[in-house]
């Protein structure tokens, strides 16, 4: 007879084997749980990670931004974006820029107390950089046929 897992269990083996990565930061905003997936994704081991600031993956120009927002959340327990996907740039070990989509769930304690953010993400980087060549080349051939002489103007 297959005995079931606990749910701690599965829960577990969810986080380590599913290839997008999941962190969690805690109030203060220091890495609690970093899978396998973000270790993929960003190159650092959670061993590297787990105890440091979430920071590590922030582009610089985008901290103060990120914090004001984080540290609002984390006071008020709410958050503008709701279940958005937010998409931003990020950082990886070796310094690389990525960009990534996310969403945010909140977690709080029984008495409601918010104990820090958990955050799905994927690296969309190959999808953003093949839109934005589509935008430049449609911004190309807008320009040649407005030059082309081949469409009229209507000023009626």
């Amino acid at each position: 007879m297959n005995s079931i897992p606990t749910h701690q269990l599965l829960c577990e083996s969810i986080l380590e084997q599913i290839s997008i990565a999941i962190i969690f930061g805690d109030r203060e905003g220091i890495v609690r749980l970093w899978n396998a997936g973000a270790e993929a994704m960003f190159g650092w081991s959670a061993d590297e990670v787990l105890g440091k600031s979430m920071e590590i993956i922030i582009p610089e120009k985008h901290r103060a931004r990120h914090w004001e927002g984080y540290f609002h959340v984390m006071e008020t327990g709410h958050t503008k974006y709701g279940h958005s996907v937010l998409a931003v740039p990020a950082l990886t070990k070796d310094g690389r820029r990525i960009s990534i989509e996310f969403n945010v769930a909140l977690l709080k304690d029984a008495d409601g107390r918010v104990l820090g953010a958990a955050a799905s993400i994927q690296d969309v980087t190959a999808r953003w950089e093949r839109d934005k060549a589509l935008r430049a080349r449609l911004t190309e051939l807008e320009t040649k046929l407005k030059h082309s002489g081949v469409l009229a103007e209507d000023n009626s």
